[in-house]
């Protein structure tokens, strides 16, 4: 029972037969068509960013299965601070802001990829990278925030 994982990275939502997924599946022997309309449906919360997505298919049966990874923390920085993409110029042109809420959700979701079991770690990460995008957190720079994580600031909404 030979099997074969495709690695790829589609717009979520977006995917289509052409490149990467046609050249990758073509030779397996599976309905191009139906994998791809699996993969819209499974990405369509990430709606036009970046998305991992593995397609392990059992070369004897060619039987599949799809699993969709989470886009790159940046990514989903950016769109819940609704810019278009991170600044050119971080630490001296904001593009958007999000809350300490969302930052925590994102967190949440990330941790089990993320090389941490403790989500104050994990948070303390997605505010560096709030940093790196030029994304401001409750309207401050992130670097404050995580001063005050670190301080315990934010202890309840960590819980």
């Amino acid at each position: 029972m030979a099997k074969k994982i495709v690695k790829v990275l589609v717009v979520g939502g977006r995917a289509n037969p052409g490149p990467p997924l046609g050249p990758a599946l073509g030779g397996l022997g599976l309905d191009l068509g139906r994998v791809v309309g699996e993969i819209n449906k499974k990405t369509a919360d990430y709606e036009g960013m970046k998305v991992p997505v593995e397609i392990e298919v059992d070369l004897s049966t060619r039987e599949y299965e799809i699993r969709v990874g989470l886009p790159p923390t940046s990514m989903l920085l950016v769109k819940e601070a609704m810019a278009e993409k991170g600044s050119g110029e971080p630490g001296t042109k904001s593009v958007g802001d999000v809350s300490m809420e969302k930052v925590v959700e994102i967190a949440r979701r990330k941790l089990e990829s993320m090389n941490t079991t403790s989500l104050k770690s994990a948070v303390k990460s997605i505010l560096g990278t709030a940093v790196s995008a030029g994304i401001t957190v409750e309207g401050r720079n992130p670097r404050e925030i995580m001063a005050e994580v670190d301080e315990g600031w934010w202890d309840d909404l960590l819980r």
